[in-house]
């Protein structure tokens, strides 16, 4: 049996160099959630689990300081 080939392209970060993960980096955090307020997943984000990490606890605190909705019901 052969292993199936993973994709030898390397990828490319969702977060660019100069930017910082942050919960008052209001403009970076929506960009990582969903119309309805959930935090996408780390495969649709294009992310390394240790900036997944980051990013959750982010949007969380931003939602505790009322930076960010915890739902987005505007249908």
């Amino acid at each position: 049996m052969t292993k199936p080939r993973r994709s030898s392209r390397k990828r490319i970060s969702a977060i660019r160099s100069g930017e910082f993960i942050d919960y008052k980096n209001i403009s970076l955090l929506r960009r990582f959630i969903s119309e309805q307020g959930k935090i996408l997943s780390r495969r649709t984000n294009r992310l390394t689990s240790k900036q997944q990490r980051f990013l959750t606890l982010a949007i969380k605190r931003a939602r505790v300081l009322a930076s960010l909705p915890f739902l987005n019901n505007e249908n």
